[in-house]
């Protein structure tokens, strides 16, 4: 058996960047094509198909025409909605893919005195047994979890992957340890393979009483933080091989290298604006940057001058005449001896919103605050809402009340 598991492809990020507003779908073609060539029996997306639950038709079509393709091939497609795939009204787009029958969402579930029964979804041509759970903002999908029927999963026969969009407690990248996350614990035991997406970092670990767990991490990075960890995206593709009579899982990374990138960074303390200009303009000098993206980084306090007097339009200006791609400056850290330094928080909106709440919570001190974080969640996910199709606006208005008032336990 061989298939391929990639995640976090966000179809359609990097719009405010133009040089690279392409990137994700041309890197989601080229992992689809090298999936066709390795001849996979199947393929999983572990969640953030799309960067945003109602893309834009142009890149919608682009990625329609190429897993028509791949259906076409006769590679099935096994999906899981991720938190920027899942919208709070219940609409998405893999819906509607679904339903064209581009591929097979397999978070298929139904309540039960109070707890979750999950459907498998069998592989035809392998037999594989697949079942996932989507992931929300905010980390919200625990309570799939909490409530999660396991032992009828644990106890089906068979080759067996279970697929997530959430972080796992004992895996967290430190940069992220205030993030929501799903304690190991939650998950059945006994899979094969746990097919995760949401963590944008390669990680992949046995893990004794459950099975492999892998993170492929995004197709193409998705902000300038991950451009400097990463420089590319990539997949895996898994192998089953078989040892005398016992079968475990080989796994392979596939880079998706669409360009060079090159990180520049400079210390600016003590410098003047000018010292920092003729610097970085050193750098440009008789070089080739063709298809590189350029990450500068500028950081420090600089003397004898404010921030604005550094020319990084005519430093930009050098890079793009050398042949880069895409220059990306971040300067956020970069300060005057005129001006105190504020603290300004970056990362996906997701990570911002999570930081501030972390900030701010607490500050109140009516709940305790595990139930504030909660409260505080449930609020952004009600108030994110958007009108039904065909929905008046009183009724909107009411439903939108009548939710807030259920979250704050408020009878009138």
């Amino acid at each position: 058996m061989k298939f391929a598991h990639m995640a976090d492809c966000h179809i359609g990020s990097w719009q405010r960047t133009p040089k690279l507003a392409d990137a994700s779908i041309t890197a989601f073609m080229k992992a689809m094509d090298i999936c066709a060539e390795e001849k996979v029996d199947f393929i999983l997306i572990s969640g953030d198909l799309f960067d945003t639950s109602m893309p834009a038709l142009d890149k919608l079509k682009e990625a329609v025409a190429k897993l028509k393709e791949i259906k076409d091939t006769g590679i099935p497609v096994y999906v899981i909605a991720g938190s920027h795939d899942y919208s709070p009204t219940g609409k998405t787009m893999l819906d509607v893919l679904e339903k064209a029958g581009l591929f097979t969402n397999v978070s298929r579930s139904f309540e039960e005195d109070g707890q979750l029964r999950f459907e498998f979804t069998v592989d035809r041509k392998t037999g594989a047994k697949i079942v996932g759970i989507l992931g929300k903002k905010g980390g919200l999908e625990k309570h799939s979890y909490s409530s999660l029927l396991k032992k009828e999963l644990e106890a089906e026969k068979g080759f067996k992957i279970f697929m997530l969009h959430s972080g796992i407690e004992e895996y967290k990248p430190k940069h992220l340890e205030q993030m929501e996350a799903i304690p190991l614990s939650s998950f059945p035991k006994g899979f094969d393979y746990y097919a995760a997406g949401h963590i944008h970092g390669v990680f992949s670990r046995e893990e004794p009483e459950y099975g492999l767990i892998a993170f492929p991490g995004p197709l193409f990075p998705n902000n300038f933080d991950e451009l400097e960890k990463l420089h590319n995206g990539g997949f895996y593709i898994a192998e089953t091989v078989v040892n005398e009579g016992s079968s475990n899982i080989k796994l392979r990374h596939i880079p998706i290298k669409l360009y060079d990138f090159l990180p520049v960074s400079i210390d600016c303390n003590g410098k003047t604006p000018q010292d920092v200009e003729l610097e970085l303009l050193k750098i440009t000098k008789d070089k080739d940057f063709s298809n590189t993206i350029v990450g500068l980084r500028a950081f420090g306090t600089i003397k004898g001058g404010k921030t604005t007097d550094i020319n990084f339009r005519e430093i930009i200006s050098a890079f793009y005449s050398r042949g880069a791609h895409c220059v990306l400056k971040n300067s956020y850290a970069l300060t005057s001896e005129f001006f105190e330094e504020k603290k300004v928080h970056t990362g996906t909106v997701e990570e911002l919103e999570l930081s501030i709440m972390n900030e701010h919570i607490g500050q109140a001190k009516i709940f305790e605050r595990e139930k504030e974080m909660e409260i505080a969640k449930s609020l952004m996910q009600a108030l994110g809402k958007e009108k039904d199709e065909g929905e008046r606006q009183a009724d909107f208005d009411a439903r939108l009340i009548e939710d807030v008032q259920r979250i704050l336990d408020i009878r009138l």
